[in-house]
């Protein structure tokens, strides 16, 4: 009879060290998920529902995630669009977890291709940046900044100052 307790307790024993390991394995796994994790990647897993970012220059852009790529974030207010570059976010809530990593081509896309997009469609759009607000055509997109053209004449905005582009 003894020998029946001594092995039951050695099994015991043995399942409980092997769900400590288990345990301590999925801690680790998920840390290194985690540490993987890009702020697209979660507002990404928005994607059709409402968010919030607020901008380094203190201002909010509210509105439910339309597209998401690693560089840029496109929010619908109603019939406004807001086109957020992720370097202008200070604080986004709120947010899910992960999504599933970006298609290829989520992946390409970069800020330049969406502002190149804009000055090809040709409409008017308000520019939001450090230095203030300006009404204008996107008329040409370089390597880091974009030409705005305004009623005093065209500007040179620096991708750097962008705080974000909406429709008018």
């Amino acid at each position: 009879m003894r020998w029946d307790a001594l092995f039951a307790d050695l099994q015991a024993q043995w399942e409980a060290e092997q769900r400590s390991a288990d345990d301590e394995e999925i801690r680790e796994l998920a840390e290194a998920e985690a540490a993987a994790t890009r702020l697209g990647d979660r507002v990404r897993a928005r994607r059709g529902h409402p968010l919030t970012v607020r901008l380094v220059d203190g201002s909010d852009r509210s509105g439910v995630v339309v597209d998401v790529a690693q560089e840029w974030v496109l929010l619908a207010e109603g019939e406004r669009r807001h086109l957020v570059p992720m370097s202008a976010v200070a604080l986004v809530w709120p947010l899910a977890g992960a999504a599933p990593p970006p298609a290829a081509v989520d992946r390409g896309l970069g800020l330049g291709h969406v502002l190149r997009a804009l000055a090809a469609e040709g409409q008017q759009v308000l520019v939001h940046t450090l230095g203030g607000d300006q009404v204008g055509l996107v008329v040409r997109v370089g390597a880091d900044h974009l030409d705005l053209a305004t009623q005093g004449g065209v500007l040179g905005v620096p991708w750097a100052a962008l705080t974000g582009i909406s429709s008018t």
